[in-house]
């Protein structure tokens, strides 16, 4: 069985060098046949060297491309290298490379998808806005696929070559919850186990943590959207619906005590909410019949 670990790095020559020797070190005392991989995203340091310098296969993007496509790079490079499981870690030093062998041992024992949870022991250095959003995030998506996850956005996780070609990508700004969402409705298993972190640098993926949220929000209603389209739709569609019958109740009510005067503006709002609802049920309905 070959397992890949695959690293994203965008100027990391300050901490390349020491997590590459980490894994190394690690893996070396397993029986598991393994290769690092790091995809330089464009970097204007000397990532590249010194990956190359500590046995790391290099694969460079022409220029910096984001995180989101520069996974589905690494995902690429891994099939193509043959892997039959698949890690990824990150470049500056936050997960102890000590869990890549549990992650390894727990899809060996059949599970599809394996996360890294932060949450599940004692966390350090999250600011708290962001550890409350990522808490946020996790029950939203929990309940969305039926399944406890108690770390969404961790970077750190382990999964099958099946996970990694038959899942596709439509996010262009962060792979971490668009997979666990499509992994789940496509009926792989999904599983977490706990570890420990490491505090680094502050994070380069966003400007501020409302940017965050206000992306990661938008995306989980993408997927929503595209994997359950009857659901999504049927939702809005019959609370729409809904507002509008109330409003017509109010105004049977007001038929039979006091008569309907005026009230020309809401009556149209009234028909508008209703008609609405309905196209955005049927909408739905036809979304369904015809999604892949």
């Amino acid at each position: 069985m070959r397992v890949i670990i695959t690293i994203p790095a965008y100027n990391e020559e300050k901490d390349i060098g020491n997590v590459l020797d980490e894994i190394k070190e690690i893996m070396d005392k397993t029986n598991y046949s393994y290769k690092i991989q790091v995809i330089d995203d464009g970097s204007k340091d000397n990532t590249v060297e010194i990956a190359k310098k500590h046995n790391a296969i290099v694969y460079s993007n022409k220029r910096n491309i984001g995180l989101a496509k520069t996974f589905q790079k690494e995902i690429f490079y891994c099939i193509k290298s043959g892997a039959d499981i698949i890690v990824h870690t990150d470049a500056d030093g936050q997960y102890d490379p000590k869990h890549i062998p549990e992650l390894i041992q727990k899809v060996e024992e059949g599970y599809d998808l394996v996360l890294g949870s932060r949450f599940r022991r004692k966390l350090v250095g999250m600011p708290l806005l962001k550890k409350l959003g990522n808490k946020a995030f996790s029950k939203a998506i929990s309940s969305l696929i039926g399944i406890k996850i108690t770390d969404s956005t961790t970077g750190f996780r382990a999964f099958t070559r099946e996970v990694a070609s038959e899942i596709k990508f439509i996010n262009t700004f962060t792979y971490t919850q668009e997979q666990i969402i499509r992994a789940a409705k496509q009926k792989f298993k999904i599983t977490e186990i706990p570890i420990e972190t490491r505090k680094t640098r502050e994070s380069r993926l966003f400007k501020n943590p409302f940017e965050y949220a206000l992306k990661a929000w938008i995306n989980i209603f993408r997927i929503y959207r595209d994997f359950d389209p009857l659901k999504f739709f049927g939702s809005v569609g019959l609370t729409s619906f809904l507002i509008g019958f109330l409003i017509g109740l109010w105004f049977i009510y007001l038929h039979f005590t006091s008569g309907i005067q005026g009230h020309l503006g809401l009556m149209i709002l009234m028909i508008l909410l209703i008609l609405m609802g309905i196209q955005i049920v049927l909408f739905g309905f036809f979304a369904d019949m015809n999604k892949k």
